[in-house]
């Protein structure tokens, strides 16, 4: 897309409008109209599983829509205005956009910098980017989670899979670059789920067991 603006300023114009579309959290925009802050609930996190945990599954669908679809805005705009003739390539503009959602979905501007832990807004840039690793993040996601009950191990794991893939496809550098950083930041977004993990301490969804409530109905 052409434009009149120098190409460095314009690369630096979308990452921050990427930014500041990742700071609009579902959860606490959707908690604000009914007049709670989720943050003071449960976890304490603006993610979607304390989302579900504390404010049911109709909130928590709507919020993980908003999440998702910003990411895709996100990614979508920078790839569209991103400037030709740029050092950067139209793909690497999408990227990075991605990247800097999800940053400010963390650490949102428009709510304290107290955001949730940016899988959904990952997802969201999955989407426009690679969408053919959706079914499979899902499939590691899904699988991990009827096994352990473990939703941040689910989501650590399912992102860890990302290089994987990637290696996989023979993607190239600005594929596998993006991977192996989002992996590392997931996981360092889920540091204390982690850290319950290692402890003992880390709530489980139980309602997501279902090979451990297989086992058990077969025992009985």
């Amino acid at each position: 897309m052409t434009s009149s603006l120098p190409p460095l300023f314009l690369t630096a114009l979308l990452m921050l409008v990427a930014y500041l579309l990742g700071s609009v959290s579902g959860s606490l925009v959707l908690g604000r109209m009914r007049g709670v802050d989720i943050r003071t609930l449960g976890s304490g996190n603006a993610g979607g599983t304390n989302a579900l945990r504390t404010q049911g599954w109709k909130f928590a669908l709507f919020a993980a829509l908003i999440d998702v679809g910003k990411g895709v805005l996100a990614t979508w705009f920078a790839q569209r205005w991103a400037p030709l003739g740029a050092p950067l390539s139209v793909t690497m503009h999408g990227y990075l956009a991605a990247g800097f959602a999800v940053v400010g979905h963390v650490w949102p501007l428009w709510h304290g910098f107290r955001g949730g832990k940016g899988a959904a807004t990952l997802i969201g840039g999955l989407l426009v980017l690679w969408p053919w690793s959706i079914p499979l993040l899902l499939l590691v996601w899904g699988s991990v989670l009827v096994t352990t009950g473990y939703v941040g191990l689910s989501t650590v794991l399912a992102v860890a899979s990302l290089p994987l893939w990637a290696w996989w496809s023979d993607a190239g550098p600005s594929r596998m670059w993006f991977a192996i950083g989002a992996a590392l930041f997931i996981a360092f977004t889920h540091r204390s789920n982690l850290q319950r993990l290692r402890n003992g301490t880390e709530s489980k969804f139980a309602r997501a067991r279902l090979l451990h409530r297989i086992h058990r109905r077969d025992r009985h």
